[in-house]
């Protein structure tokens, strides 16, 4: 057998098949088949070289304790993307697809050294303040009235009448933050994720956040913002913004995303049905095998050097790919044996999400209470016509049809809600603000109904 033989061979459909360029992370073939991809770059090794959309290039890290030891060490590697040197060298622009997610914000995910200590200090103390009842209480009043708008039906879309709506419904609460900001938030990053109009969207995002600091600062409440306002780091209104729109960017797309795969985990494995749900763990195993978000964690080499197999210039892009990592051989028959929490959806070390007691708390709520009120909840199309999102960052379905026995609310059905438009059929218009803002009063209505 010679070279030729051992050579790895590209999923259907890459383009870089027989090109000798970089694997692209982008387009319907690669959201459609991820692992076959995640299989073809490992035989690179532990990291390979890939495209995150036309011209931007980067080093995916695709192996479990490579990933753990980039994580780990913030001395080789540093998070502030102001070293990117691709974009410094002007090789990749501010209007490209993927900049919004990658290019540098005042927040702690893109800090180093003491800056990362005192803004990361804000995030988790504030975060940590968030007590657990009031938290099963939004997740399950915000559940309760969702499902009351298509109950009756006996179908659903999951995400769209579901997933995509209930994070905003309890992060408006959490964070004080009424529901037309909060909307657009919601609107800003499904725009940066999905690399639409990115520069608008993110335009729009920081607008948002930005008129929640100044409502916040005339009116401070018993919410996560005024918390992290209140905080002896005293962040100033830039930087409030920047960790806000992080921590509300958690909540609006890989939140969602994550109680929106863990459905699709619940309805196509009949395994959890019969041994009576198990939701925590097709959570836990949704984290290991489908994280809502797939590929991420940037960081930049301080200085020029050989990491898992590739060499590295200083500001070269690196990025984790958390399911890569996951599922490798050697971490799957590990964890047969070890925890079942030992994946890396959450990422690790110094940066690791300051807010994944919240996010496991709200997403269990969430599908419990889904089961609770639709207990013969199913799948309405086979599993295979399902389509999944294209971008090198999240993992996330287009949608989740699913049936049900309907449901008749005998006299107490909600008040329908003015639905959220699609992000590219959304006007900014003051009439349909209106009709976003009039969403939660009418959810308030209903409450004390």
């Amino acid at each position: 057998m010679d070279a030729h033989d051992n050579a790895p061979v590209p999923p259907p459909g890459c383009p870089a098949h027989g090109s000798g360029g970089r694997v692209p992370l982008y387009g319907p073939e690669f959201a459609a088949a991820p692992q076959a991809y995640y299989d073809f770059l490992r035989h690179y090794g532990p990291a390979a070289p890939v495209e995150l959309a036309p011209g931007v290039e980067a080093t995916l890290v695709t192996d479990y304790a490579a990933a753990l030891q980039l994580l780990q060490d913030s001395g080789s590697f540093r998070k502030d993307a102001r070293r990117w040197r691709a974009f410094n060298e002007g090789k990749v622009g501010p209007d490209s697809p993927v900049a919004p997610l990658l290019a540098y914000r005042p927040n702690c995910m893109f800090a180093d050294g003491a800056d990362h200590l005192r803004l990361r200090q804000a995030v988790t103390d504030s975060m940590a303040r968030v007590d657990t009842r009031r938290l099963t209480r939004s997740t399950e009043q915000a559940s309760r009235y969702l499902v009351a708008q298509f109950a009756e039906r006996g179908s659903a879309d999951l995400l769209a009448d579901y997933a995509r709506q209930l994070p905003l419904f309890v992060f408006n609460d959490l964070f004080g933050c009424p529901a037309e900001i909060g909307d657009r938030v919601l609107f800003g990053f499904s725009g940066m994720f999905d690399g639409i109009n990115a520069d608008k969207a993110t335009e729009v995002m920081v607008q948002a956040v930005g008129e929640l600091v100044a409502l916040k600062r005339n009116k401070p409440g018993d919410d996560v913002t005024s918390w992290l306002m209140q905080h002896q780091a005293r962040l100033d209104d830039e930087e409030m913004v920047h960790q806000l729109a992080l921590l509300l960017g958690a909540g609006a797309e890989p939140l969602r995303n994550l109680i929106g795969n863990t459905l699709h985990r619940l309805l196509t494995h009949e395994r959890y049905a019969r041994e009576g749900g198990l939701i925590d763990e097709a959570l836990d195993d949704t984290l290991w095998e489908n994280p809502p978000m797939a590929n991420y964690a940037p960081h930049y080499p301080a200085s020029d050097m050989e990491f898992a197999g590739q060499r590295l210039q200083a500001g070269d892009l690196v990025l984790v790919s958390f399911a890569a990592a996951n599922t490798g051989p050697a971490q799957t028959a590990a964890r047969r044996s070890g925890s079942n929490r030992a994946h890396l959806a959450w990422s690790a070390g110094p940066h690791a999400c300051p807010s994944k007691e919240p996010a496991r708390h709200i997403t269990v709520t969430a599908v419990e209470d889904l089961f609770n009120q639709l207990p013969d909840l199913h799948l309405a199309v086979p599993e295979d016509s399902l389509t999944w999102r294209p971008g090198p960052f999240h993992r996330a379905l287009t949608a989740l049809p699913a049936r049900f026995t309907p449901v008749h609310a005998a006299g107490r059905s909600a008040p329908a809600p003015t639905a959220t438009a699609p992000a590219q059929d959304r006007s900014a218009g003051t009439a349909r603000r209106a009709e976003r803002t009039g969403m939660w009063s009418q959810f308030l209505n209903w409450l004390t109904r």
